[in-house]
């Protein structure tokens, strides 16, 4: 009788959940299309083989949407959108206007993935683009995700809470772990073992608030069928770890200047695996498990030694701490750590590495496909199974880049290439989001195929979809944009404009490197091609957009050719040129402003009024609008070496940050006119600007969140004043 209710109940359950998992698509296809919403059916389908796939059909007179999950079906939801309705959603302007009468099928679509993990997001991008993100943005992400085929997100942000737990549990004190904590735009480095405090104090709010905010996001990538990838113990430890702890084996490690030494607990201490194992318990408690854990154990740090059996006995240690607690645990590894530091990381010692764990308990993340892959240097992992990944962003910047031709054909190549072995996803790993759409939608297009990607036809459709028309004219505007911004060079990310780089008379500045891998020039046709056909396609959100960055990006590269002008005018002595260019360059930063102040995608002021909603008292706001401040300028202290790293072309920030600092620079150099030695007066400058930095830092003056101005009036007038002048400069 037992058995026979255990048997019923089980049924009872499974019924329940299948009835969940269709509410929770049928409430993704209500918020994506409201209004034809009901014309949707959904169908699960057990799949006999293989990866996940997807079927579209016809079926009284509704859409019928089969999968085997619901990621599956959220991806033939907007196959049909794309493909049928030829619609677009991305970051950066969507259309979404359906026809009145949805077109019906004249015969069933099947697409498979050749990918069993379908990954997202780098560690960077929670603080470079989602930090200060409430449960609304977080809901159109996962969706976004969920139409994309996206699997297996990383979630990495409610952690905190368990780390507070666990460590008051082992007798650290508030005041301790004040000084542990980091500010919340900078956890992302604090998981990865580089920095304590910077930022801080972290208030005891903020933990329970990414706590529900964790909560939400696993709940509802859950009940999408996704396996969210949750943090595991790496070793970092407080650093008044030893006051407790007197005989702890610790190595001080330390990122960099402006940042303090961080601890980090030796694997072979006996203290390594109670705390790994202590976290975990806790984590699976508050937020659950889907067996998938983020460890980087030597992110942008180097092990105390090369010696193999260490490394070997290092690995085997923490995903032990994963397989006491779970033991269907799988260790996810970025591989950032052999690209950043190659120089250790020999095939000897990689091998070493990952040999320590057994091949079906852990998979690779190939950071950095598309420029710098590694797994084709170590025989594929040695076994392992691994995802083929973009990174294409560094610190969020913003200019227009990306490697089209290679995202296209590689992914496709890698995988039918015998030598790639475990090769078993693709992924999505930048730094920061919400810039460059078009990279994003093409290397998505990966997921359900195993062929490359015809760039000509696809590009055409894209651009159809995005902006509601055909357009013989845009259509030749993208393909010149594939074979200048988007065939971009094996830089970290787009070369940056000398605007955000801290004023010099070199060409490039710290993190600031401006070698551009095509003719500026090039890209004149394809601004007069968007401004002439403004008529036609000014209704397009996503036009708008792309209007404004290819005008933000002819005139940031403008304003690079002029400052080497200054240089040249300051070198020969020239006043009268040189005041004359100075006007110009800081008349270009006015006008690039206004130009971005039209669209919130470029708005400072949006990044710092969402800071201070997420404080709940005045000196809560002030914390995070001092973080939200720092991380785009100065990043650390003003002594930082990572300053400008996160610079940003954003309305607000060019007009009080980059241009204040320009505009003090051009005055340094005339108020040393006939005595400037560029060595030591270069640094003479830099000890004064840096003061400044930090008082903006500290400001709290408003910017508004708001747009002014048309897009395409100010791109216009922008076009009618520098259009002549350019064909001439260049």
């Amino acid at each position: 009788m037992k058995k026979l209710y255990l048997f019923i109940s089980i049924i009872i359950l499974s019924q329940h959940l299948k009835a969940q998992n269709r509410e929770a698509i049928l409430q993704l296809i209500k918020r994506t299309i409201p209004e034809k919403a009901s014309f949707f059916d959904v169908e699960y389908k057990k799949k006999l083989s293989g990866n996940d796939f997807f079927e579209i059909t016809t079926k009284k007179n509704k859409i019928l949407l089969i999968g085997n999950n619901n990621v599956s079906i959220a991806s033939a939801l907007y196959y049909y959108l794309k493909n049928i309705t030829h619609c677009s959603i991305s970051w950066n302007g969507s259309n979404l206007k359906l026809p009145k009468i949805l077109p019906k099928l004249a015969k069933k679509i099947t697409c498979n993935t050749p990918y069993q993990y379908r990954y997202y997001l780098n560690y960077c991008t929670n603080n470079y683009t989602m930090t200060w993100w409430n449960w609304e943005r977080w809901e159109k992400e996962i969706d976004w995700m969920a139409l994309n085929g996206i699997n297996m997100p990383l979630a990495i942000i409610g952690q905190n809470i368990i780390w507070h737990q666990l460590y008051r549990s082992m007798g650290f004190s508030e005041a301790q772990l004040k000084d542990y904590f980091t500010g919340p735009a900078y956890s992302s480095w604090f998981w990865m073992n580089n920095i304590d405090k910077w930022g801080g104090p972290l208030p005891y709010s903020w933990l329970k608030k990414m706590e529900i905010l964790q909560r939400k996001i696993l709940e509802r990538e859950r009940a999408l069928d996704m396996m969210p990838i949750l943090p595991a113990f790496t070793g970092h430890v407080p650093n008044s770890f030893k006051s407790i702890y007197p005989n702890a084996n610790i190595k001080k490690v330390n990122w960099g200047p402006g940042y303090d030494d961080v601890s980090i607990l030796d694997p072979n201490d006996s203290l390594f695996k109670i705390i790994g194992t202590k976290f975990l318990k806790l984590q699976k408690k508050i937020f659950g498990t889907n067996h998938f854990y983020s460890a980087d154990t030597f992110n942008e740090n180097i092990p105390p030694t090369n010696d193999s059996l260490y490394l070997n006995n290092l690995s085997t240690t923490v995903y032990q701490t994963m397989a006491t607690v779970d033991s269907n645990a799988i260790w996810v590894m970025q591989g950032w750590l052999f690209v950043n530091a190659p120089e250790f990381w020999q095939p000897k010692q990689i091998k070493a590495l990952l040999n320590g764990i057994k091949n079906n308990n852990m998979i690779i993340l190939d950071l950095w496909s598309e420029t710098r892959p590694i797994w084709n240097k170590t025989e594929a992992y040695y076994g392992k199974k691994w995802i083929w990944c973009m990174l294409h962003n560094f610190g969020g910047n913003i200019g227009m880049y990306g490697k089209m031709d290679t995202v296209a054909i590689l992914p496709s190549k890698t995988l039918k290439n015998p030598l790639s072995k475990n090769l078993s996803g693709i992924g999505l790993t930048p730094e920061g989001i919400e810039q460059n759409p078009v990279m994003y939608a093409l290397m998505l297009e990966n997921i359900w195929r195993d062929e490359p990607i015809e760039l000509n036809n696809w590009l055409k459709n894209y651009a159809t979809n995005r902006y509601g028309k055909t357009n013989n004219q845009i259509d030749s505007a993208w393909q010149i944009l594939r074979k200048t911004v988007y065939n971009g060079g094996d830089t970290e990310g787009a070369p940056e404009s000398i605007i955000t780089g801290r004023p010099t008379l070199k060409k490039d500045a710290i993190w600031t490197y401006t070698t551009l891998h095509y003719d500026p020039k090039k890209l004149l046709p394809v601004w007069k091609i968007f401004i002439e056909n403004i008529a036609q396609l000014k209704n397009s959100d996503g036009f708008r957009y792309d209007l404004v960055d290819i005008t933000r990006q002819v005139l940031a590269n403008y304003a690079d050719t002029l400052q080497q002008q200054i240089a040249i005018s300051f070198k020969e002595k020239n006043l009268e040129h040189f005041n004359h260019l100075t006007v110009k360059y800081l008349n270009l930063l006015d006008d690039l402003d206004n130009l971005l102040q039209t669209r919130t995608d470029f708005l400072l002021g949006s990044w710092i009024n969402n800071a201070k909603k997420m404080g709940n008292t005045k000196n809560e706001k002030l914390i995070f609008e001092r973080n939200a401040r720092n991380l785009i300028t100065t990043w650390g202290d003003k002594n930082s070496g990572t300053h400008d790293y996160a610079n940003k072309q954003w309305a607000g920030l060019i007009k009080d940050f980059y241009k204040q600092r320009w505009q003090q620079y051009f005055q340094f150099l005339k108020e040393n006119w006939d005595n400037y030695d560029e060595s030591l007066k270069q640094n003479e400058f830099e000890e004064k600007i840096k003061d400044w930095e930090w008082k903006w830092v500290l400001q709290n003056n408003n910017y508004n969140n708001s747009t002014v101005g048309s897009s395409i009036k100010i791109a216009t007038n922008l076009f009618e004043k520098y259009y002549p002048l350019l064909l001439q400069q260049y």
